[in-house]
């Protein structure tokens, strides 16, 4: 128990110091996780606003497999990701390898399928009259989108968040095609199993604590923006 409490009280005082690794890695891990989200976003909100909206041979099947991989292995995705981006790879000309590039495409990669799944399920609980309502009333059909996505715009937030939280916290593919170099791609969940291995306790529970804290802070800032738009 006390070195437990010791490594918590260290962990305290390391952030109290704004200690230099400790903020570095919180900077790097926000960076490249709200870019992963981002990149995610720009093809799984429109993918599915589309598969709810329509009709067509085969999307039940194409939902159960977005379902399906909400439970997507990460190291699955990092060895994908891996023998893409390696020097023998299809993408190894692009030198992506072990870079903070490649492990936005790996986060993104595991945030797509959990952010369109959420979507198709916000959007198919909507009123089905939305849509058609905004074109009657002269509006086009990327308007008529808009203004379903506005009518679901918790649940999108919510799906956002949900992608967020899911590349934040994973470390198998961050490892992978990162290469948990320090200064460089070294992120919270790399640099909490590297610490503890190496029992540096406190350095690896002052990492935990900011985890949470972004954690914390995101869904703050999610029921915020809910508050408003209400």
């Amino acid at each position: 128990m006390d070195f437990f409490l010791g490594g918590l009280a260290q962990g305290f005082k390391l952030l109290w110091r704004l200690d230099p690794e400790v903020y570095g890695i919180a900077w790097l891990s926000l960076r490249v996780s709200l870019s992963a989200v981002a990149v995610a976003a720009l093809a799984a909100v429109p993918l599915g606003l589309l598969i709810a909206q329509h009709s067509f041979l085969g999307k039940k099947a194409l939902v159960v497999l977005f379902n399906t991989m909400l439970a997507l292995p990460t190291v699955v995705v990092g060895l994908v990701i891996y023998g893409l981006l390696s020097a023998q790879g299809p993408l190894g000309g692009l030198e992506l390898l072990y870079t903070p590039g490649a492990m936005v495409i790996a986060q993104a990669v595991l945030a797509f399928p959990l952010i369109t799944a959420l979507v198709i399920a916000a959007v198919t609980t909507l009123d089905h009259r939305v849509a058609p309502t905004a074109l009657t009333l002269g509006a086009t059909r990327s308007q008529a989108a808009w203004a379903v996505l506005s009518e679901a715009r918790f649940a999108v937030l919510a799906a956002l968040a949900a992608g967020f939280g899911r590349v934040i916290t994973e470390v198998g593919a961050a490892i992978m095609v990162g290469g948990n170099i320090r200064h460089y791609t070294r992120t919270f969940t790399t640099a909490i199993a590297l610490e503890t291995s190496k029992g540096d306790f406190a350095q690896g529970m002052a990492l935990g604590l900011v985890l949470l804290a972004v954690a914390l802070g995101v869904n703050l800032a999610s029921h915020q923006m809910q508050a408003r738009w209400r």
